[in-house]
């Protein structure tokens, strides 16, 4: 059986062996037979091209010359191009032109010797016409831009040059303190031994420690031994401040940029901060920012300078008596000594009526109000409110105005102004900085909410590429004072010494505002990171002296002019048209003379109306006379007795 079966297997394999073979040959047998054929058909075609060149050889009238064993053989279709001469420079009649033309284009392609026919027969056809030939007169052009041609001529504008001989105030107005910071050798090492004891206490090593003595605050770089949490020192604290005996103890953990863990500590022997030093430093005098404010030093004893138009705008919150109003005077002073009156102007809100009124001497060079007002130092809150509506219309104007000059921020604008491409005619003009500074923001919600919230929130969203900017200075900016609209634009914030954390918190979105040790200490965030100030200080005579240097001087003819706002006072100017009543007006007033009671929420039930039209039903009826004005809470008064009287109104409405 297994002989058999190997039989059968041998005999498979030699069957598939001879068909796979057979195939094999049979490929090789249909590729030759293709490559015969693909040869045959080469022969045949090389026969042909040579029949059709030999015609070439007959029409042209050709010599043959024997060629030169050095050259290579030429074909006929080479020879017969070489020789070819043009057949129409042999004969000198028309008619044998046309001729020999004919007879060439029938031998030959014809598009090319067509088109030499068309040329001859023109030839012929050719009228020599004299043509008279104007040259039109070349228009003249500009060499230059013609803004640059009166920048030229004229120079670049001059917003100054109205007060060209406003002279800045001198350094002398301001008082001078013994500003030399005194560093005693003792305290220092006394405070070292004890924050290194404490740190031990609690098994904390520290691998090295570096003190910065500033004018209130010597700060305290440690650097802790290898594997020691952060947090852990972070926590000490309370325990620090304790051992310490101090108050005011604030921990860095870890200070940014730095490789170390900073411990304030306040000094025991404080220095004062003066504006004089401040104003007077390099760094202040040679800045070139849009509105430089220089608010004080930093603990290493540097003038620190900070730009409005980047804030862009500033929140400023404290504990009363911490510093906020001297912090404004020490930023209105910084623009004063840097600042053109027609570079920068100030609206000044004064709820308290007496912190900011020193800055009224200055209202014709720097201070901008409504028009019709007396005083440009604002402290009622009906004027505030027209006040913070006209600053939106300004707003609006000024975007109306950065749109025709197709430029996206007031710099690039008065650049442009300056360089004269910008025409006075359309409406163009300077503009310059305008700085809202309120003081005491939380008064104000209170007695006017939210016809103050709404403009405020407007600017503080939109108003920054205009050059409008906002200091606010409040005790506690919680949410029903600063709304989180509000608060979202305020990135830069200013904190004075605050009594909790949570006030910290709420001012700064982090604490250490309630470890400050009051007196013009404070911390200033910029929506990055935390910066501890000595602020500057100045006091109420050296305003006083400021504003009466630059009051003496000549001034503009008034002060900054806002654009006028008109109140849209409910049921004033309203329907005074008797056509445009309402069609149920005359049954209101009759439910409202007989229930003798002014409400739009009685016309709701009796007529079945919604809120909006009862509302406008009841303006209706005030503008006729018919009810008073609004009175809040309580029920208008019905100015009407009887129907009498009623139909009496009407008939006389009538007649008029």
């Amino acid at each position: 059986m297994v002989i058999l079966l190997t039989f059968f297997f041998i005999a498979y394999l030699v069957l598939r062996y001879k068909v796979t073979f057979d195939k094999h040959i049979e490929t090789l047998k249909l590729k030759r037979e293709e490559r015969e054929a693909r040869k045959a058909e080469e022969e045949v075609f090389n026969e042909t091209t040579q029949e059709t060149v030999t015609p070439v050889k007959t029409v042209e009238k050709t010599e043959t010359v024997p060629l030169k064993t050095d050259q290579k053989e030429k074909s006929v279709v080479e020879l017969s191009l070489e020789k070819k001469q043009p057949t129409i420079s042999k004969y000198s009649d028309v008619t044998s032109k046309k001729e020999e033309i004919s007879l060439n284009t029938e031998k030959s392609t014809g598009p090319v010797l067509k088109t030499e026919i068309a040329k001859e027969e023109e030839k012929e056809v050719e009228i020599d016409v004299e043509i008279d030939v104007a040259i039109g007169r070349d228009e003249e052009h500009s060499t230059e831009n013609l803004s640059n041609q009166l920048v030229k001529d004229f120079g670049e504008f001059d917003p100054t040059l109205e007060l060209g001989n406003f002279k800045f105030p001198t350094f002398n107005l301001l008082k001078q303190y013994n500003e030399s910071i005194s560093i005693d050798p003792e305290e220092l090492e006394a405070n070292k031994d004890r924050i290194v004891d404490t740190l031990k206490n609690y098994k904390i090593g520290i691998a090295e420690i570096k003190a910065t003595v500033g004018p209130t605050i010597t700060l305290y770089e440690i650097v802790p031994e290898a594997g020691i949490r952060i947090s852990k020192i972070k926590n000490l604290e309370d325990d620090i401040a304790l051992s310490l005996s101090a108050l005011g103890i604030r921990i860095i953990a870890p200070i940014p940029g730095k490789g170390t863990i900073g411990i304030e500590v306040p000094n025991k022997k404080s220095t004062i901060v003066s504006m004089h030093s401040v104003i007077s430093s390099k760094k202040f005098q040679e800045s070139t920012m849009e509105l430089p404010i220089a608010l004080g030093k930093t603990i290493s004893n540097e003038t620190f300078v900070v730009d409005l138009a980047k804030m862009p705008h500033l929140l400023m919150a404290g504990a009363t008596g911490q510093g906020k109003s001297v912090g404004l005077n020490a930023v209105l002073t910084s623009l004063l000594y840097k600042k053109h009156p027609a570079e920068v102007k100030f609206i000044l809100v004064d709820p308290k009526k007496v912190e900011l009124t020193l800055f009224n001497k200055i209202e014709r060079h720097y201070l901008a109000k409504l028009p019709d007002v007396e005083e440009a130092i604002i402290t009622d809150t009906t004027k505030v409110v027209h006040t913070l509506n006209s600053l939106c219309i300004e707003m609006d104007n000024r975007y109306d105005l950065l749109k025709a000059a197709m430029v996206r921020n007031i710099k690039e604008y008065n650049a442009k102004f300056k360089q004269r491409k910008l025409n006075p005619n359309d409406g163009h003009q300077f503009l310059p900085y305008i700085v809202l500074v309120i003081d005491e923001f939380a008064d104000l919600i209170m007695t006017a909410g939210k016809e103050v919230e709404t403009p405020i929130a407007r600017l503080a969203q939109l108003a920054r590429a205009i050059g409008i900017h906002l200091i606010v200075a409040t005790q506690r900016p919680s949410v029903n004072v600063i709304t989180g609209i509000i608060k979202a634009n305020f990135p830069a914030r200013i904190a004075f010494r605050v009594t909790s954390k949570i006030d910290s918190r709420t001012i700064l979105d982090a604490g250490g505002a309630d470890q400050l040790i009051g007196r013009g200490d404070l911390l200033y965030t910029a929506g990055n990171n935390l910066s501890r100030i000595q602020c500057a200080f100045v006091d109420t005579p050296e305003v006083e002296k400021i504003t009466d240097f630059i009051g003496s001087q000549k001034a503009y003819a008034e002060a900054y002019q806002l654009p006028e706002y008109v109140d849209d006072e409910s049921g004033t100017s309203l329907d005074i048209d008797i056509s445009d009543r309402d069609k149920l007006f005359k049954d209101a007033a009759e439910i409202i003379v007989t229930a003798q009671q002014g409400s739009a929420s009685l016309l709701q039930r009796k007529l079945k109306l919604g809120y909006n039209r009862a509302g406008r039903l009841i303006d209706q009826l005030e503008a006729a006379g018919i009810v008073g004005g609004f009175e809040g809470s309580k029920a208008r008064q019905v100015l009407v007795p009887d129907f009498i009287a009623l139909e009496q109104l009407l008939e006389n409405e009538k007649n008029q």
